[in-house]
């Protein structure tokens, strides 16, 4: 089998007719490019060449091992090119959290552009509420996912290592069930906090920001049941259990749709956030991902 360097030199100095034009090609001294010429033609024990006044010319032997030899070196320029394509195409997998619903998150328009980008990167998700993503990003068993906050506040100074993007701005409201219009009508917290509650475990966005508002009160919310969905929440709205919070839309939406009060007055503004270990984030996986994102969202909120 013979080295690239010597078919190199087999086919530039067919190519070009000369020794010396074809020692400038490939930077290499005649006596060099001769040598190699010269291994070659012994080793297949073949003359290639013949000399003329003006240069060299090909023999018959040379020309027909001229297109194989051409061939050799097109294909290993194309296994050098794959081999470098694959330096940077990004690979492996990401875990991300999901929250809430998927349009809310664009989740279809972030996945859609993310393998556009990089179609050999493998997306996993798991959904979960908005404290348990966190969590599980603290511990690495996620490497991306969204998160709620109160405006500006990100995941708090209990996650110091965690970095976020503010993604949009909307507000939660207070729902109440059919005809609860003058049960709310107060429209105080102190007085809303003692009516009866659909709550939700601590690591769900709804609870820190409720209690956010009602703790610096003094009081808690008169919690009836307890659920971990925004769906669940809401049927037991409209089934007269009691109040929740509800997402501005989905909150507007039921009020035509189904009957249900939205309390005037009180809001609590959230910010819908992107969150991932800071130390992270030069990871490619990531990187793609922060990317995608600013292509989905643009310059929200």
């Amino acid at each position: 089998m013979h080295d690239l360097p010597t078919l190199r030199a087999f086919v530039t100095v067919a190519r070009e007719g000369s020794v010396s034009r074809a020692a400038e090609r490939l930077h290499l001294t005649q006596p060099a490019v001769s040598l190699k010429l010269k291994h070659l033609q012994e080793a297949l024990g073949l003359t290639l060449f013949r000399r003329r006044p003006q240069g060299l010319a090909l023999t018959a032997d040379g020309h027909a091992l001229l297109p194989a030899a051409e061939r050799a070196l097109a294909a290993m320029a194309a296994f050098e090119q794959s081999a470098g394509a694959l330096h940077s195409t990004l690979r492996g997998r990401l875990r991300i959290g999901t929250i809430v619903d998927p349009e809310f998150i664009r989740l279809g328009a972030f996945l859609h552009r993310l393998v556009e980008r990089a179609p050999q990167l493998e997306t996993e998700l798991q959904h979960g509420m908005s404290g348990s993503v966190l969590e599980w990003i603290r511990r690495e068993e996620l490497d991306v996912g969204f998160f709620l906050s109160p405006p500006g506040e990100g995941p708090g100074p209990e996650a110091p290592e965690i970095d976020y993007r503010e993604l949009t701005h909307f507000d939660y409201h207070v729902v109440a069930p059919p005809g609860w219009g003058s049960r709310v009508a107060a429209s105080d917290w102190a007085s809303l906090a003692a009516l009866p509650w659909i709550v939700t475990p601590t690591l769900s966005a709804h609870y820190r920001l409720l209690h956010g508002v009602l703790d610096p009160l003094g009081v808690t919310p008169n919690g009836v049941a307890q659920v971990d969905q925004e769906a669940c929440m809401l049927d037991l709205v409209r089934a007269g259990v009691g109040l929740s919070l509800a997402r501005d839309a989905l909150a507007m939406a039921e009020r035509q749709e189904r009957g249900l009060v939205v309390v005037e007055g009180v809001r609590l503004p959230c910010a819908l956030c992107f969150v991932w270990q800071r130390e992270r984030s030069e990871e490619p996986a990531i990187a793609a991902a922060l990317e995608v994102l600013e292509e989905v969202w643009g310059n929200q909120p």
